[in-house]
């Protein structure tokens, strides 16, 4: 005789548990639209659609900053070894470190932006020197270092063969904007997914290494496939 009650009960229990579950289920679809629109790098330039699988290694010149104002020389310092980080991170070629001290010694100037008139034969060199099919120019030309923080770069791949321009980004990260703090904040728990916490995500938007980490990796990952 008890049994329809208990039934009744676990019809009732079953009912909540689906409520709860469906509740979940479309908390984490809104959520996951949100996380979803993360800043997408825009200002890119890439030709052709597929990088040649013959450019094997690619020479890294020393990180440039445009000037000394605005402590761009403090942010190239900072961010220099961020940035071949995350370019060994890609794997898409080997890369070498080109020495500032050797390049101010062959050229007059410890790093290049890639925008000046560069000196005769100056990719011939690298790749003498180097054994470089391509060469990547690197910028820093945004640099506040406290929250909230803008970083901004200027990239450019070259063919060392050709001369031409393969991919060209200039970009800046600025965290005051909601769409750039969130995409920070989505790439750091990606890159810490067993160990992420509210202080993590304090450090990311704080921290000039974290978050110059995640600003050119954005970047980076509009390099063109292979």
């Amino acid at each position: 005789m008890n049994f329809p009650a208990t039934s009744t009960r676990s019809s009732r229990l079953r009912q909540r548990v689906l409520c709860v579950v469906l509740m979940g289920g479309m908390t984490l679809a809104v959520q996951a639209g949100w996380l979803g629109r993360d800043f997408k790098p825009a200002n890119v330039f890439a030709y052709p659609a597929r990088l040649s699988s013959d450019l094997q290694r690619v020479a890294v010149l020393p990180l440039a900053c445009g000037s000394t104002a605005d402590n761009l020389p403090a942010g190239c310092e900072t961010l220099e070894p961020v940035l071949r980080a995350q370019l060994a991170k890609t794997r898409m070629f080997e890369t070498v470190a080109v020495d500032r001290e050797k390049l101010r010694a062959a050229t007059g100037r410890a790093a290049w932006t890639g925008t000046e008139t560069l000196p005769p034969d100056f990719l011939k060199s690298l790749r003498r020197e180097y054994g470089c099919d391509g060469v990547l120019f690197s910028e820093v030309t945004v640099f506040h270092a406290y929250a909230p923080m803008a970083i901004g770069w200027r990239l450019k791949l070259v063919d060392a063969r050709s001369g031409l321009i393969l991919w060209a980004a200039d970009e800046v990260f600025d965290a005051s904007q909601p769409v750039v703090a969130r995409a920070a904040k989505n790439f750091d728990k990606s890159s810490s997914l067993f160990d992420f916490s509210r202080e993590k995500s304090w450090e990311m938007m704080h921290s000039p290494s974290r978050f110059g980490g995640y600003s050119v990796a954005a970047l980076l990952a509009t390099l063109p496939p292979r």
